[in-house]
């Protein structure tokens, strides 16, 4: 699968907007989760892919080099860890957390 990158055609469009660059990136399957996992702390290929559900060593590592291409991850003396800009989105999902604890809950007490 092609990286989405900005400018490129990407799902969803094709004069790749940027918005639609990183949703593509993040939609991919784990993306958003190895970014969750890692604002915690670096973490070494194999923690990081128990904290993942014990994701596929390939997947892990083909959204790592995606990840990592798009400088969104870094590999560091302590593993892997986001990057400044890495940080910048996990603080920008972080909310999304919050909410989706709400939701949950809202939804146990509705359905």
């Amino acid at each position: 699968m092609k990286l989405p990158l900005p400018g490129t055609p990407v799902r969803g469009s094709q004069t790749g907007k940027p918005i639609m660059a990183l949703l593509d990136l993040l939609g991919r399957t784990w993306a958003l989760g190895i970014v969750w996992n890692l604002h915690y702390a670096p973490c070494t290929f194999r923690e990081l892919q128990n904290k993942c559900e014990d994701i596929s060593p390939t997947l892990l590592n083909t959204r790592i080099r995606e990840l990592i291409a798009t400088a969104i991850v870094e590999k560091t003396s302590k593993g892997y860890a986001l990057t400044s800009l890495g940080q910048e989105l996990f603080e920008l999902m972080k909310p999304m957390g919050t909410w989706s604890s709400f939701w949950a809950t809202h939804l146990k007490e509705n359905i």
